[in-house]
């Protein structure tokens, strides 16, 4: 019997904000030092009252835009009970009934609410002892609830990766899975094929990396199958995602919204957002910059490759040395764009040597040259320089070797690729006279070579047209030094 999967998410993410939620405290995700933007109000200290910051609110806001969700009109915070250590005041203000934005898709997957709460703390295990720093206790927390409409492991990464790319393009938050600033948790399901009904939900929590999250929904999925198959059951829970074992396991008894004893934050008023003026949906939409899937579609009428597409828009290219990332290379594609002015075979080629020549520029030049010593920005030429490069190449001033070596000349030095040209003779040979004579003097010094050529082997002339490369360093036209070559060979 075929299994069919249903699969909802949950994403936590921390927004980016000078302040906490309801503090002034810093809301800094590198302090590495504990206990250190802590105060009162955080901390839950007695009389100690929280205010709202704006900020976090229009935030929420924005995204609920960009996601096409209905903004609310007024909106109310909520007190969600639960006791645990990372808890200080035994409660967390979050939001319940009332939430921020409702409705709205992202990726093809429709949404049902994003709401706006506090973060809690983090616990450190260290040996039989936990420690809390609550450094990030209070800091802004948007949580964002997915339709149980996810048809995949697959699909639910992509999900997950296009959300951090939203975030990080409003400038609403890092999303950095691996510093914790963005938590998924997946319901999962199955049913029998045909079932007209869901089957129990399990909820695998605190899933921390794109391929968590993947992996532990095809292990719940396989998992669940696995139990109904041989008359089993499954029973609704949470789980955890053990990265080891490569496996979930049980954690506690699922919590039902009862459980949290919900009730309006008696510290905090109504938030009337329709009287807010710049929460306004007009002012948010206005103020939205190009959205991921906007900016895919542009690069791809240009004729750009997926993965070309998807490099620029992340701004994150290649991995030169397995440790440096190179980031910034989508706002280096778009400086180059505006210099190639609609131009698509130019763009083209500028983006096939940015993405295929340039990693393995970098990493020579680095492996050569202390970075302390590089007059260049590490990854990129100037822009100038670069587009200018390649639209000589384009326009065969050059060829593709002098291209290679004038652009690490151009990254090492910074100049312009013309005067580097000119001065190093490095202009393309189209001259049929001038290269007749240098395929006399190759034939002449290989006369072996032109006579297997003359004999059918074809491999012959590869070598001939690189001993004239090499005679003009380069700078010969190969299409026009060929047919030289077999001219003078006959």
């Amino acid at each position: 019997m075929n299994y069919i999967p249903t699969i909802g998410l949950e994403v936590h993410a921390e927004l980016k904000t000078a302040t906490k939620m309801f503090c002034a405290c810093l809301n800094d995700s590198d302090e590495t030092r504990p206990n250190i933007n802590v105060c009162p109000v955080c901390m839950a200290h007695p009389g100690s009252l929280p205010v709202i910051n704006k900020e976090a609110v229009r935030k929420v806001l924005l995204v609920g835009s960009a996601v096409g969700g209905a903004l609310a009109e007024r909106a109310v915070f909520d007190r969600k009970n639960y006791f645990y250590p990372d808890i200080p005041k035994g409660y967390q203000i979050s939001q319940y009934k009332d939430p921020l934005v409702s409705g709205g898709a992202l990726s093809g997957v429709k949404l049902t609410r994003v709401h706006l709460e506090e973060d809690t703390a983090r616990s450190q295990h260290e040996g039989e002892k936990s420690l809390v720093d609550f450094n990030r206790a209070g800091v802004p927390l948007m949580e964002l609830v997915t339709e149980p409409v996810v048809p995949s492991a697959e699909d639910a990464g992509r999900f997950a990766r296009e959300l951090q790319l939203l975030l990080r393009t409003l400038g609403a938050g890092e999303a950095n899975m691996e510093k914790g600033e963005m938590r998924v948790e997946a319901n999962i399901s199955v049913a029998p094929e045909g079932s007209e009904t869901f089957g129990t939900k399990v909820e695998v929590k605190n899933l921390n990396s794109f391929r968590s999250v993947e992996r532990a929904i095809r292990f719940e999925i396989e998992r669940q199958s696995s139990l109904l198959a041989k008359g089993e059951r499954v029973v609704q829970e949470t789980r955890g995602w053990d990265e080891e074992k490569q496996a979930t396991y049980s954690q506690r008894k699922k919590e039902s919204s009862h459980d949290y004893r919900y009730f309006p934050e008696p510290d905090l008023p109504e938030l009337h957002i329709s009287e807010i003026p710049e929460f306004s949906s007009d002012t948010l939409c206005a103020g939205l910059p190009e959205l991921p899937w906007q900016k895919r579609e542009r690069y791809l009428t240009l004729g750009l490759k997926v993965e070309e597409a998807e490099m620029y828009i992340r701004n994150e290219g290649f991995d030169v040395t397995g440790e440096i990332k190179m980031s910034g290379i989508g706002s280096f594609f778009e400086e180059c764009l505006e210099l190639c002015e609609g131009d698509k075979e130019l763009i083209h080629l500028v983006s096939n040597y940015l993405s295929s020549d340039l990693p393995g520029l970098v990493k020579k030049i680095r492996s050569e040259i202390p970075l302390s010593t590089l007059k260049l920005r590490v990854a990129f030429p100037d822009s100038k320089h670069f587009v200018e490069l390649v639209r000589m190449f384009r326009d065969k001033e050059i060829n593709s070797r002098t291209t290679k070596d004038v652009l690490e000349s151009i990254m090492k030095e910074d100049d312009d690729p013309r005067k580097i040209i000119k001065e190093k003779g490095l202009s393309q040979k189209s001259d049929a006279g001038a290269l007749e004579e240098i395929a006399r003097k190759i034939v002449k010094a290989n006369p072996s070579v032109a006579a297997d050529y003359k004999a059918g082997k074809a491999a012959a002339m590869q070598f001939l047209v690189g001993q004239g490369m090499k005679e003009t360093k380069g700078s010969a036209n190969p299409t026009v030094l060929r047919e030289a070559l077999e001219k003078m060979i006959g």
